[in-house]
């Protein structure tokens, strides 16, 4: 009995260290070799795993960035400094536009919008779209029931005054909130764009009055006021061209239910530097209200009353005449 156990206990020794050394040549022989950059940029990233990038997770978006198949800026939560880390183990040079953040396009406040109907079911926006459109009079509005915070992994959302409200400062633009909502009210938008349509209703003129009162009614009057063809008009609705927009806060000025957003206490003034101005008129010819007098060769003045602090005269100054205050 003992030489059975011992002869069993031997063979399968035998065949444990023929098989081991098997498994040892084999994953030598058929190695898949790689990339050392796949780790160095892996020790880089975030390591968040927030499938924001379109990858699964930071290894997959580790991957695709060496075999070329995404760019260096793919992954939304380190930004511009994290895009350079990998440029520099790419070889490469990163090319990096403003960053976008999500923005919820509606203010359909407690106090702005009206309800047709109490809700009392689960505290779940998708679900209560199901149902007649979820309880708010405007059926293009937020519900405010906080889908989107839950699946915010960054904090950057907080459900205030019946809508979601998003931290700009907090938000990695992973795009997972924009997934879920089922209203479509939440948009990309620049980080420092300060100029939006918040609204998102398709309705016009008085249907969207009875509903909210800081609705977009579709009297196309900023789209008129507009300087710099910035703003257009589709589906009843405005829609800001922001690689045009100047901030020159006309249409918020304009909008007669301040569905547009702007703080105009931040606008600026351009103020002209008498020492450098050379009298060549840039200035004049290019600013879109006549805010700027003055013959050729002559000093030039800013008319502050007539001012929108477009800063089309500071960017084409050629002597750098012109500040913004």
């Amino acid at each position: 009995m003992a030489n059975l156990i011992l002869n069993s206990v031997l063979s399968l020794g035998a065949m444990g260290l023929i098989f081991g050394s098997g498994l040892a040549y084999a994953s030598k022989k058929f190695a898949v070799e790689v990339d050392p950059r796949v780790e160095d940029i892996n020790e880089v990233l975030p390591g968040a795993n927030c499938g924001g990038c379109g990858y699964p997770g930071c290894n997959g978006l580790a991957v695709a960035i060496v075999n070329g198949e995404a760019p260096i800026t793919a992954c939304p939560v380190g930004g511009s400094d994290l895009a350079d880390k990998i440029g520099n183990i790419m070889g490469m040079t990163a090319e990096t536009g403003e960053k976008k953040v999500a923005r919820v396009i509606c203010k359909g406040t407690c106090n702005n919008a009206k309800d047709k109907a109490q809700y009392h079911g689960i505290q779940d926006c998708r679900a209560a779209a199901m149902i007649i459109s979820g309880p708010k009079s405007c059926q293009y509005g937020c519900l405010g029931l906080g889908t989107c915070v839950n699946v915010c992994q960054f904090g950057a959302i907080v459900i205030k005054d019946d809508i979601a409200q998003i931290d700009k400062d907090k938000c990695v633009t992973c795009g997972k909130c924009l997934e879920v909502c089922p209203k479509a009210v939440i948009a990309w938008a620049p980080y420092g764009q300060d100029v939006v349509v918040d609204c998102n209703s398709k309705e016009f003129g008085k249907d969207v009055k009875v509903k909210c009162t800081v609705g977009c009614i579709g009297c196309k009057i900023c789209v008129k006021a507009c300087p710099f063809e910035a703003i257009t008009f589709d589906n009843n609705l405005a829609k800001i061209d922001y690689s045009k927009c100047t901030h020159c806060m006309v249409c918020v000025e304009k909008c007669p239910t301040k569905a547009i957003s702007g703080d105009l206490s931040k606008r600026k003034k351009a103020i002209i530097e008498e020492d450098k101005c050379i009298g060549c008129t840039i200035c004049k010819k290019k600013c879109p209200v006549d805010a700027v007098s003055g013959e050729l060769k002559s000093k030039h003045e800013i008319d502050e009353q007539k001012c929108i602090g477009c800063s089309e005269c500071f960017k084409k100054c050629p002597k750098q005449a012109i500040k913004m205050k």
